[in-house]
């Protein structure tokens, strides 16, 4: 099993005490350090190469969403789970247009937490608040973008459903079945929208397609 290196950021040390003892119980989990603020945590992030990050949104100097797009540009290549006792839909529409990759509330984290880690370490996108009217208001309801544009725009009409079919987590063979396409081509469609849209993983493509209100 492939080493992941998880990167604890919360201002309670009894919290982050708690999430280390979870996480290093668990095979293939190595924490590799912890942070009480944004900016301890940027001073350590290089030296540590975490490939997850778990943030509380909550934090001293920098709280709330605008704390993931920072972490995200210090660290590209970590994925980032928001761990918070925030359950609004704005909160997760929000964490998620800003790169996080997963959303886990507090509550559930000593059950929750590793699943999450797990899931965003292979490229995947994991939502679990324990609200389900919050979790349906946020996957329903995409946040505003900044511009007056959406990464749709330049796609095709094929290429639209198709996304929204991978956002929903279809297979190449399920997509190929709905839509009337071989699985070599659906490949081929699917690596056009990474190549178009900028993207890496199959997650950034949830995150558009949740975006631009596809999903």
């Amino acid at each position: 099993m492939n080493e992941t290196r998880v990167f604890i950021i919360d201002d309670h040390p009894m919290v982050r005490r708690g999430l280390r003892m979870i996480l290093e119980e668990q095979p293939g989990l190595n924490v590799v350090g912890e942070a009480e603020s944004i900016q301890a945590a940027l001073d350590q992030l290089k030296s540590a190469r975490p490939s997850v990050i778990t943030l509380d949104l909550a934090m001293p100097g920098m709280s709330g969403v605008a704390s993931v797009k920072r972490l995200r540009a210090a660290a590209p290549d970590a994925r980032i789970i928001v761990v918070t006792m925030h359950d609004e839909a704005a909160y997760v529409r929000s964490a998620i247009a800003m790169g996080a990759s997963g959303f886990v509330h507090k509550s559930a984290a000593d059950t929750e937490l590793v699943a999450a880690i797990r899931a965003v370490a292979s490229g995947r996108l994991f939502i679990e608040i324990g609200n389900a009217d919050s979790l349906e208001s946020a996957l329903a309801t995409p946040p505003n973008l900044v511009s007056g544009t959406t990464p749709l725009d330049t796609l095709s009409a094929r290429e639209r459903q198709v996304l929204r079919l991978v956002a929903l987590g279809h297979t190449n063979q399920k997509i190929a079945d709905d839509v009337g396409l071989s699985v070599k081509t659906v490949e081929s469609y699917r690596a056009r929208l990474m190549r178009k849209l900028g993207l890496k993983e199959r997650a950034d493509l949830v995150r558009v397609a949740m975006e631009s209100g596809l999903i």
